[in-house]
């Protein structure tokens, strides 16, 4: 079974406000071991967080090893003052505060860094991401800082602006990367970069009426085009379903992720040795001191 190389945790699948009222006031171990028993008995061993600001991936980390599971974890987000994050992070005004949240978030015992670089799809306007990007010199320093204290980054970034500025900065994994061009994929089969498409995370919305099914039958469109060119020029791709979003449950989560990927490509061996060579480059460079580690 392949891994979940995106899960949140902190999150339940169905009500972002009850996940965060029920551990806003600190992890609740039992809803942990809840989510980490999904991931166990779907033979599920390897869970990439995306952090949160309630402790509680930090606590999982620590009750992971139970259910037989490499749970790696940032601990929380960082994210630029203004900007999409809150969610998942803590937030900073200027790079000497945003080096103080790498050095905090090492002192909690992260696994690697996570930096918000976009907002998210704006379902009311097609191709449109809400909020403004961070610049790539921005992004670029914040890069920098993070590999030079031995972390790998993981991006939560969308749109061509956005992906080209993270692939420029040297991202270790773009998380998302939704309406990328051909350009943009073009750069990112030249980099190192893992992509993680999360593709359920719209592909579940369907029929659910909270949005209509003829804008997110557009954005699917667009991401299966997407996934294909991926494949045919063998940029590096991982399998991560974005699990505790709404609609995409625990353990279900990756397995939904599987099954578009195969309903979009095959399931062949070329298709699946693909997916396991993304998830093996996830799982060696995402540890603390072995940002980079992978050269072609």
């Amino acid at each position: 079974m392949f891994g979940e190389c995106h899960a949140h945790i902190f999150l339940n699948g169905y009500d972002y406000r009850k996940a965060v009222e029920e551990q806003k006031n600190g992890p609740r171990d039992e809803l942990i071991r809840l989510h980490l028993e999904e991931y166990r008995k779907r033979g599920i061993r390897f869970v990439r967080d995306g952090g949160d600001h309630y402790g509680v991936s930090k606590r999982t980390a620590e009750l992971a090893q139970e259910y037989g599971i490499d749970y790696r974890t940032p601990v929380f987000a960082i994210y630029k003052e203004g900007h999409y994050g809150r969610i998942v992070g803590k937030s900073f005004s200027n790079m000497k505060e945003y080096h103080r949240r790498v050095l905090e978030a090492a002192e909690a015992g992260a696994d690697f860094i996570k930096i918000m670089t976009t907002g998210l799809l704006d379902f009311s306007d097609h191709g449109k991401i809400t909020g403004t990007p961070l610049e790539v010199l921005k992004v670029k320093e914040m890069v920098h800082i993070a590999h030079e204290e031995g972390f790998a980054v993981m991006s939560h970034t969308n749109g061509i602006y956005g992906v080209q500025a993270a692939i420029e900065a040297g991202v270790d994994s773009i998380e998302h990367g939704n309406y990328m061009n051909k350009e943009t994929l073009t750069m990112l089969a030249d980099s190192n970069s893992v992509w993680v498409p999360t593709l359920v995370t719209v592909r579940n919305l369907m029929g659910c009426g909270r949005f209509e099914d003829a804008v997110l039958r557009t954005i699917t469109e667009t991401g299966e085009r997407n996934l294909k060119m991926a494949f045919e020029k063998k940029i590096h791709v991982a399998v991560g379903s974005d699990a505790g979003a709404y609609r995409v449950l625990h353990g279900k989560g990756v397995e939904d992720e599987c099954r578009a990927f195969f309903d979009i490509l095959g399931d062949t061996p070329e298709v699946r040795r693909w997916m396991e060579d993304g998830e093996k480059r996830i799982r060696n460079v995402f540890r603390h001191g072995s940002s980079n580690l992978i050269q072609e």
